[in-house]
């Protein structure tokens, strides 16, 4: 599944890195957006009975008619198919009684037509109410999706910014992986990170942190506060696991949070909760930002304090490249990883403009899906962010505007 800029036309180049949804299967059986499924078994119900009426009585193949209304219940609709399962038997009936009465197939023959087109009309219900159902499980992920992983405008909080997600589960459509951008008073400020495992239970702790970072971020001045609200936040998620019953109870994330604000117009204050350090990509090649030493969320405890704030030098025309592990991980045929930072340092001394946030993305996640053949072995995020030229950062929200001189007294009071 992708997700942001830079994620249309994946599945028809990468088929096996997105699931294919049911009623998805026929869009191959259209023309000029007009379904053409009722072909298929159009020429074979017209096939049929010319060739038994072109062979000798020894042959008799009209029987083979009974597939027509099969092959209609896999790939047209539940009226196409009792349609086709009609015509069927009034075509057996009709070349049957054309042949002499020693070479007639009978009313057994007769029987199997008919039994066959009303199972293929039943079966095709069944198959039908099973893609209703399967669109409405995708619109429920659709949601969550959309919950967890919620729509960033264009050019939000002053940065420019592109990401793709795509999850290693066929069958799903959000995963553990997560980022968002957070715009305040205090600046703007990033988060990407991936919660280990998988299933619900991943997708429930991604909520909880973004939850906590959408506040925190807007509200809290220093961005090592923004990090401590997250830290607690896990443990308390972890806390609330566990008192469940649940055996998620040891889960942990890694994540870089990162904060861009018109102090600092060359570098970004960043923190890292054992993720691998983003890479900064410019027109003039690629660097790796020196990793931090800060352990995933939920084991703080076990470090020597609180992961360090580190302000790191980007130019403006730089872009933060940001991937989870399905892109760290991801690998080829011979077991050999994708080498990410050589693949984006070539292709941009190649193409200069590649550091752009959209561009950048799309070559990440092309490059990866081409080196694991489509295969992911896990939830894969690839997100770009960089500062908008000659645009402030943040938000400045007033809740409500100061009463006007003389009013203040005016608007307290009871009205009747």
């Amino acid at each position: 599944m992708s997700h942001g800029k830079g994620g249309h036309g994946l599945r028809d180049r990468y088929p096996g890195a997105v699931r294919r949804d049911a009623p998805g299967r026929h869009q191959l059986l259209r023309f000029k957006g007009h379904s053409v499924a009722w072909l298929p078994p159009l020429l074979l119900l017209a096939l049929i009975p010319s060739v038994d009426l072109n062979t000798t009585g020894d042959f008799r193949m009209i029987t083979w008619v009974v597939l027509v209304p099969g092959i209609a219940a896999a790939i047209c609709g539940v009226w196409t198919t009792a349609v086709f399962a009609a015509l069927a038997v009034i075509t057996y009936i009709t070349v049957d009684s054309v042949w002499p009465y020693e070479y007639r197939s009978g009313p057994a023959d007769f029987v199997l037509v008919a039994i066959g087109g009303l199972l293929a009309t039943l079966a095709c219900v069944v198959r039908r109410r099973g893609e209703s159902r399967a669109l409405h499980m995708r619109d429920v992920a659709d949601t969550v999706r959309r919950t967890v992983l919620r729509p960033l405008p264009s050019a939000w909080g002053g940065l420019d910014h592109a990401g793709v997600y795509l999850t290693a589960d066929a069958e799903a459509r959000v995963g553990g992986d997560f980022y968002d951008i957070q715009p305040g008073p205090h600046g703007t400020r990033v988060l990407v990170g991936d919660v280990q495992g998988k299933g619900l239970g991943a997708v429930e702790t991604a909520a909880a942190l973004l939850g906590t970072f959408r506040e925190a971020a807007y509200h809290e001045r220093d961005l090592a506060t923004v990090a401590d609200r997250l830290e607690t936040r896990m443990l308390r998620h972890r806390d609330h696991a566990t008192a469940l019953g649940r055996d998620d109870g040891d889960r942990f994330a890694t994540a870089v949070l990162i904060g861009f604000s018109d102090d600092a117009p060359d570098a970004v204050d960043a923190v890292l909760f054992g993720h691998e350090p983003p890479l900064a990509v410019g027109p003039s090649g690629v660097r790796a930002l020196p990793a931090g030493d800060g352990l995933p969320l939920g084991f703080g405890a076990l470090g020597a304090g609180p992961p360090p704030v580190r302000r790191l030098p980007l130019a403006p025309s730089e872009t933060l490249l940001i991937v989870t592990d399905g892109v760290t991980e991801a690998r080829d045929a011979d077991g050999a990883f994708y080498r990410l930072g050589d693949a984006v340092g070539r292709a941009v001394r190649q193409d200069p403009r590649l550091a752009e946030p959209a561009r950048l993305v799309a070559f990440v996640r092309d490059g990866t899906l081409r080196h694991c053949g489509g295969h992911l072995g896990d939830d894969t995020t690839v997100f770009a962010v960089r500062r908008r030229a000659g645009e402030p950062l943040g938000q400045r929200v007033v809740p409500w505007a100061a009463p006007a001189a003389g009013e203040g007294h005016e608007r307290g009071r009871l009205r009747g």
